[in-house]
């Protein structure tokens, strides 16, 4: 590119917003405009962002700017609604939304934008072409990864999954379950089959199998299979963890096919997709932790299928994402700054 992408972020105290400010600050292809958050406006994001220290003189600002190319929206669920409405947005300026508020496609526009679903596996043409995305949530990328394949061969049916999640996944304000006293040495099970995730896991895949029922994030999981076309939905169990990011996934379901037939079904479909790896040995979160990969392993056991699918909730489920879209809506390698090697030990 010419000149480099400016960028505005909306939000930026929090954890999503400091995992998004340190990846931009290495973007060979990116500067950062502005970093808006009326309640830190004229802290140095070294104040709030300690690992940051060194890494930039930004300043926090209450301030908007329409001289930027791309505005991210790291606030919480329902107020990057509030925020279109609120504040006049150029129409040039490309928005990547990393809250829920547009994932769906009943939700997907407001005013004049409209939201494309940003799962760049499943999108990745529609991406390269929009304006807006709604950037996935963290337990859904974990999920869809795992069933997207099978979906695209018409093998999904009924599923169930459970799925971990470290503590950062709960946002950086204290809540009862967040703080350490609680989260250590401990897990809990929580939102059990109705996350709010369940209605955009169920839009993609059935978008890839039209058989495959779509529930919203109010319906049991067990209203989908009275569905008319006799498929059953997603049963999805999540637990809170005892660590502070990851998410590790696991989806049951029956299928015929062998490992072998699997695996190449897994491969085939990935191979133009450069963040997931199809792993013939037992994966773990190490593997993935502050990087933008997606891993999965497959395990069958008679007509039993497990899918096993893991991610960094930060990174592969939020801001590494937004960045992998925005590359994309640049026409960048979608890989541009992202090449980061997982915390091992």
């Amino acid at each position: 590119m010419a000149s480099k992408i400016k960028v505005g972020i909306v939000g930026g105290a929090g954890y999503t917003g400091g995992e998004l400010l340190r990846l931009l600050l290495n973007h060979p292809d990116a500067e950062i405009a502005f970093i808006n958050s009326s309640s830190n406006a004229g802290n140095p994001v070294s104040k709030i962002h300690a690992d940051l220290i060194g890494e930039t003189d930004l300043i926090f600002t209450a301030d908007l700017s329409n001289d930027i190319d791309v505005l991210f929206l790291c606030v919480g669920h329902g107020d990057a609604s509030k925020f279109l409405a609120a504040n006049s947005i150029d129409e040039k300026i490309k928005i990547i939304d990393l809250s829920q508020d547009f994932r769906l496609l009943n939700k997907a526009t407001i005013g004049n934008r409209t939201f494309v679903y940003g799962l760049p596996e499943l999108n990745k043409e529609a991406i390269r072409s929009a304006k807006n995305i709604a950037n996935p949530g963290c337990f859904a990328t974990a999920i869809q990864l795992g069933l997207l394949p099978l979906a695209k061969a018409g093998l999904l049916n009924e599923v169930y999954t459970t799925g971990i999640t470290g503590s950062t996944g709960a946002g950086q304000g204290l809540s009862a379950t967040s703080h350490f006293s609680w989260r250590a040495n401990n897990i809990q099970a929580y939102k059990t089959l109705e996350h709010q995730h369940i209605g955009e896991i169920t839009q993609s895949l059935n978008q890839l199998q039209n058989t495959f029922p779509v529930q919203t994030s109010d319906e049991k999981a067990g209203t989908a299979n009275n569905s008319p076309s006799g498929v059953g939905g997603i049963s999805f169990v999540p637990w809170r963890g005892d660590f502070t990011r990851g998410i590790f996934i696991s989806s049951t379901l029956k299928c015929d096919l062998g490992i072998e037939e699997l695996t190449v079904l897994f491969e085939t479909f990935y191979a133009a997709h450069p963040f997931v790896t199809i792993s013939k040995a037992p994966i773990f979160l190490k593997q993935v932790v502050n990087t933008n990969k997606c891993i999965i392993q497959l395990e069958k056991v008679g007509n039993k299928l497990v899918v096993h699918s893991a991610i960094d909730n930060l990174l592969k489920g939020a801001c590494g994402q937004a960045v992998q879209n925005m590359n994309l809506l640049f026409g960048l390698n979608e890989t541009t700054g992202l090449k980061l090697k997982a915390n091992y030990f």
